[in-house]
């Protein structure tokens, strides 16, 4: 990707990804191999990717499934989910991010097309979210292990996280002191950014105010491009 254009505003928890200047409406016409037509915002020159722009393509452990997962091994077969988090997050932001993922989730279980859509969370602290406290994290939020469309990555070092959120995606990850908050060394800018590719890896929608996103809205999306 090379849009380095970073839209930002500076929020109350930290730098949150957003669209104030960069808005604008697309054309009717929708991309090339997109489902969906065009979203009502213009994100194109936002950093991160957008409509129309191919899904990064990268791979990460998941190790509570002790396996390598890569974004392109979807391609052909699942629409894609994703969303970067934390489980240390002090005001909520992460949660609801998590929460539009679980909801997708429950959605595609309960609809039938479970086998037709995956869901990516990355995590940009691996130092504090191992293998165990990421189990425990699904188990508080609601999330099935079990349903073999749920995937949370772990890159290997805090370093690794940073490149993959700089390079795909445009987000600039660094730790912040949180002398604020009891028993938190540090904290992270919140981006809230959820991303829905369809299954030939080309990205329909992205949500840069992911933890407002309207949840019926987005599994109205995620279920028009996974049964496409």
């Amino acid at each position: 990707m090379d849009r380095r254009i970073f839209c930002k505003t500076v929020g109350v928890a930290g730098v949150t990804a957003g669209t104030a200047g960069c808005l604008g409406v697309l054309g009717s016409s929708g991309a090339e191999g997109t489902i969906l037509g065009p979203p009502e915002q213009d994100l194109s020159e936002a950093s991160f990717p957008s409509y129309g722009d191919n899904m990064p393509e990268f791979t990460v452990p998941d190790p509570i499934h002790g396996e390598e997962i890569s974004t392109a091994q979807f391609e052909s077969e699942r629409a894609v989910l994703w969303t970067s988090f934390y489980t240390n997050c002090p005001d909520g932001v992460c949660p609801a991010l998590i929460l539009r993922l679980r909801r997708g989730q429950e959605a595609a279980a309960e609809a039938g097309y479970g086998d037709q859509v995956t869901f990516l969370p990355i995590t940009f602290d691996p130092e504090r979210d191992t293998t165990e406290v990421l189990r425990g994290y699904a188990g508080q939020q609601g999330v099935d292990l079990d349903a073999g469309n749920w995937h949370f990555l772990r890159p290997e070092t805090y370093e690794r996280a940073q490149e993959i959120h700089d390079e795909h995606f445009g987000l600039k990850i660094e730790k912040q002191p949180a002398d604020d908050l009891e028993n938190l060394e540090y904290r992270f800018p919140h981006y809230g950014l959820i991303i829905l590719a369809n299954k030939q890896g080309i990205i329909e929608r992205a949500y840069p105010r992911g933890p407002r996103t309207d949840i019926e809205r987005l599994v109205n999306d995620l279920e028009r491009v996974a049964t496409a």
